[in-house]
C-alpha cells in the first residue's frame, strides 16, 4: 500500500500522536513536532488528507516507522542511560570485583526510574504496529474498499507466535542446561541456547553437540559479555570478525549481544541471520528505549527478532516478582495483536526452587493456551525462516474474483482479510480455528 506525504516537513524530527495513545517520531508537515512525548502532542488525525480517494499523510509513513525500530527517538534526554554512558564505563570496569548482592542494588537504583519512562508504552509497545495498521483503516475507508487480501503473519493461520530463548551466562547455568532442557521437553517446548564464546566458560563440541541433538538451537551471545560490545565502532568491527567465526563454528545462525546492549545501525558487521538483541520496550533494561514492535522487521540482511517480554532476570531481582502473572499480562496483550511472544529465561537464575517453580507454571501456561489459542511454538530459526519466505511470496489473482499465494513455503501460509468495521479494523482468516483473529480500534481521539 502507498500513501502520498503532504508538503512542509519539518526540518527536524520529532513527536507526534496518530490516535489515542500511538506515539509517531519523525518530520511533520506544517507544523513542529514535539521534542519530547511528554509534551503536548499534535494528533496526526487531524491533518490526514482523503481527497480524490487517496490517503495523504502528514508524516511519511516508512521514515516514521524506521524511526521507531531503529530507536532514532531516543535522542531526547529521557533515554540518557545508554550503553555508552560514563556511568555504565564506570559499572562495567569495576564489576567483575563487586559481590554479586552489591551489583543488584546498584542496579536496582540505576533503574529506578523506570515505571515514570513516557514512552514506549509499558508493559508492551506495538506503536510501529499501531500506526500500520491505522493506516491501512485509513486506506479501506477512503478508497471504500470492503476488505483488502494479505498473507496471514503466521504460518497455518495461527493466532500468534511463541519463543523460548537461554542465555547462559555463567559456568553453572551451562551444567544446568542438560536439566533444563529435560523440563522443557516435558511440556513440549524446544527452545534456543544462547552461548557466550569467551572467557565466561569452557564451551565443547560435545556440549554443543548435546543441545542440537535433542531438537534445541544453539545461537551465539556476544563475545565475553564484558558490556562493551558496542562502546567504539572499531572495536566493535574487530570483535564481529571472531564472533562470525564462533557462529561458523557452532552452526549458528542467530545472535544476541549481552545486556541488550545495541547499535542497529552497525549491524552490517554481523554475519548472522537473525539477531534478538532489541526490546519492544526497554523500561527495564540498562540500554533505554525499544523499536516498539511485537513482529519481526529486517535490519539489512538481518532479521530482528524482538524482545517482548520482561525478563526472568529483571522480573526476579528488579521488580522483585515471583509469579507469571506480568507473564500473562503480556502474553495477552500481545496475542491481541497477533505478534511475537518472546521470553529470555536464564538456566543461571532458575536453579533454586522457587524460580524453577515459577519458570514451570510459565510453560505449563504456554501449553494450555498453545491449543486454545492456536499458536505457534516454536524457536526463533523456524520463526526466520518463516518469515524470509513469508516476505517472497506473492498474492496472486485467480481472475475470478478470488486470490492464491505463491512462494516457496506457500503451503503453511494462510489467506487473510483486513475490513474496517464499526470504526474498527478487523483481521478475519476465513480457514483458522479462530476465524476473526484481531479487532484493532484506531479512531482519533
Amino acid at each position: 500500500m502507498r500513501f502520498g506525504v503532504k508538503e512542509g516537513l519539518s526540518e527536524n524530527s520529532g513527536f507526534f500522536q496518530f490516535g489515542q495513545g500511538v506515539v509517531g517520531y519523525g518530520r511533520y508537515a506544517q507544523h513542529r513536532p514535539a521534542d519530547s512525548p511528554r509534551d503536548a502532542l499534535r494528533d496526526a488525525w487531524q491533518d490526514v488528507n482523503c481527497a480524490s480517494g487517496s490517503v495523504c499523510l502528514p508524516f511519511d509513513l516508512q521514515e516514521v516507522v524506521e524511526n521507531l525500530r531503529m530507536e532514532r527517538y531516543t535522542e531526547d534526554r529521557q533515554y540518557g542511560s545508554s550503553r555508552n554512558g560514563i556511568v555504565a564505563r564506570m559499572y562495567y570496569a569495576v564489576r567483575p570485583v563487586l559481590p554479586v548482592a552489591f551489583r543488584r542494588h546498584l542496579q536496582r537504583a540505576y533503574l529506578s526510574d523506570w515505571n515514570k519512562i513516557a514512552f514506549p508504552n509499558w508493559p508492551v509497545d506495538h506503536t510501529v504496529d499501531s500506526i500500520l495498521r491505522g493506516s491501512m483503516q485509513l486506506l479501506l475507508r477512503t478508497q471504500q474498499l470492503e476488505k483488502v487480501p494479505f498473507i496471514w503473519f503466521w504460518p497455518d493461520g495461527a493466532s500468534g507466535a511463541v519463543s523460548m530463548t537461554h542465555d547462559v551466562e555463567t559456568a553453572a547455568g551451562r551444567d544446568f542446561c542438560e536439566y533444563l532442557m529435560s523440563i522443557n521437553e516435558s511440556f513440549g517446548i524446544a527452545a534456543s541456547f544462547q552461548i557466550i564464546p569467551e572467557d565466561r566458560y569452557d564451551v565443547s563440541q560435545k556440549y554443543l553437540d548435546s543441545i542440537r541433538k535433542r531438537g534445541f538451537e544453539v545461537n551465539v551471545q556476544d563475545l565475553n559479555h564484558d558490556g562493551r560490545l558496542y562502546n567504539d565502532r572499531s572495536e566493535f568491527a574487530r570483535r564481529a570478525e571472531k564472533i562470525n567465526d564462533y557462529g561458523r563454528r557452532f552452526r549458528a545462525a542467530g545472535f544476541r549481544s549481552a545486556i541488550l546492549y545495541r547499535r542497529q545501525e552497525w549491524y552490517s558487521d554481523l554475519d548472522f541471520s537473525y539477531d534478538m538483541s532489541v526490546p519492544s520496550s526497554g523500561h527495564l533494561e540498562p540500554q533505554r528505549g525499544g523499536c516498539c514492535t511485537i513482529m519481526p522487521y529486517f535490519v539489512g540482511k538481518m532479521l530482528e527478532l524482538p524482545v517482548t517480554t520482561t525478563q526472568d532476570y529483571s522480573l526476579f531481582n528488579y521488580l522483585r516478582t515471583f509469579s507469571i502473572d506480568l507473564w500473562k499480562q503480556q502474553i495477552e496483550l500481545i496475542l491481541e495483536q497477533n505478534g511475537l511472544i518472546s521470553f529470555i529465561v536464564h538456566p543461571d537464575y532458575i536453579t533454586r526452587s522457587r524460580e524453577n517453580r515459577i519458570y514451570q507454571q510459565l510453560l505449563a501456561h504456554l501449553a494450555r493456551i498453545r491449543s486454545q489459542k492456536n499458536m505457534w511454538v516454536t524457536t526463533p530459526g523456524e520463526i526466520d525462516q518463516w518469515w524470509r519466505q513469508r516476505s517472497k511470496m506473492e498474492l496472486v489473482s485467480d481472475g475470478i474474483g478470488g486470490w492464491r499465494i505463491e512462494g516457496a513455503g506457500s503451503e503453511r501460509a494462510t489467506l487473510a482479510y483486513a475490513s474496517d468495521k464499526e470504526g474498527k479494523l478487523v483481521f478475519t482468516v476465513p480457514h483458522s480455528p479462530l476465524a476473526e483473529l484481531s479487532a484493532y480500534n484506531l479512531q482519533r481521539s
